[in-house]
């Protein structure tokens, strides 16, 4: 690893000298969060998002971990998905379970996905229903410090834009703060119309992490990590800051090539 340590107020920094090396610690740093989690309270709640996100969490599916994690206890979420059908090329489920989840033996009936016959607002408002009755069932906990879902963990990525899940720049999705699960029907990205975890819940995790990779995220990186003031852009990225858990950035070398104060090990 190229760089590892604590930042003031962002969080956790593991900057890794390529992504096959990210690629390795993330395995081990999530199937470490499953056992504790498991042997805690008997479950692991895990929201995923789309983009290269899934790809770098492919060694999950090799040995040793398709053996030693216990795949029947994960619950499976999105942290945000494209209302298109789950067929569709842009469907982050398909990307899921061609990328992981038909690869391991996860329970099918612990896979919470979106109703794809829905409008953007039907579809986000039962999504919030589903997890409120798994709050109740006690198979994702809830904060200490408001109603919201505390998933154990909460796994992003990141746009050169600075947005994560669908909470893109200065979008009023940004500003919800009574619902767990919002809707959007312009994103800046195709497809358009999309579902998304609200701040709130995001930063009631137990683990949010957020991957990384490439030098074309790297401006983003800075603006959402260094400490730039108050005329700092306020990138969504940057108001990921859990309440009561714990942030970690897993990039690699180009992505986090602009940071300041990182002193990189040779």
């Amino acid at each position: 690893m190229a760089f590892s340590g604590v930042h003031r107020d962002r969080g956790e920094l593991r900057i890794h000298e390529s992504v096959e090396e990210l690629s390795t610690n993330l395995a081990d740093y999530i199937a470490d969060l499953s056992e504790a989690s498991v042997k805690e309270r008997g479950v692991f709640a895990i929201a995923l998002s789309g983009g290269s996100l899934i790809g770098l969490m492919g060694k999950l599916c090799e040995a040793p971990y398709n053996k030693t994690v216990d795949w029947a206890k994960w619950y499976i979420f999105w942290a945000d998905e494209r209302v298109v059908a789950k067929n569709h090329a842009d469907s982050n489920y398909k990307l899921a379970k061609e990328g992981l989840l038909s690869k391991v033996p996860i329970v099918p009936s612990h896979v919470h996905s979106i109703n794809d016959s829905l409008s953007a607002e039907e579809a986000g408002d039962e999504y919030e229903f589903d997890i409120r009755q798994l709050v109740k069932a006690r198979m994702v906990c809830v904060s200490d410090i408001s109603d919201c879902p505390k998933f154990d963990l909460i796994l992003l990525g990141m746009g050169s834009d600075g947005h994560v899940a669908s909470l893109f720049p200065n979008h009023s999705v940004l500003d919800v703060k009574n619902q767990w699960v919002s809707f959007i029907t312009d994103s800046p990205e195709p497809p358009p119309e999309r579902i998304t975890f609200t701040l709130p819940v995001i930063n009631s995790a137990s683990n949010v992490v957020v991957v990384v990779t490439g030098e074309s995220k790297a401006e983003a990186v800075h603006l959402a990590i260094d400490d730039l003031g108050p005329n700092c852009p306020s990138l969504p990225a940057r108001m990921v800051q859990p309440t009561n858990g714990k942030l970690v950035w897993f990039l690699d070398k180009p992505a986090a090539s602009k940071l300041e104060s990182v002193q990189f090990c040779e």
